[in-house]
């Protein structure tokens, strides 16, 4: 048995990329906002590895694997900005969050 079609998981995959874009685009808490993020770069793994299946060929999962690292570290910048930020009892507000820039 293979189990589902591929366009099964690109159904997910895009329901997952979509979900997450709207967390961006609609939340104004940053950690919501990283959370939407890797809702989305898990949605686009998926697809990676649909596609990788589909081809029969192991380099989409290696990319995956790549992204998955790639979003490990964003993560650990992302939520050390955010502490950092709570620790000088800063609002919390990405659109009040303009200091930031350089």
């Amino acid at each position: 048995m293979r189990g589902p079609d591929v366009a099964w998981y690109l159904a997910v995959a895009a329901f997952l990329f979509a979900t997450g874009a709207l967390g961006v685009l609609l939340r104004r808490s940053p950690l919501i906002v990283l959370l939407s993020l890797e809702i989305m770069l898990n949605g686009a793994n998926l697809a990676l590895i649909a596609f990788s299946r589909l081809h029969g060929e192991s380099s989409g999962q290696i990319f995956a694997l790549a992204v998955m690292a790639v979003a490990a570290s964003e993560v650990v910048v992302g939520l050390g900005l955010i502490v950092a930020i709570a620790q000088k009892r800063l609002d919390l507000d990405v659109d009040k969050l303009s200091f930031l820039r350089g």
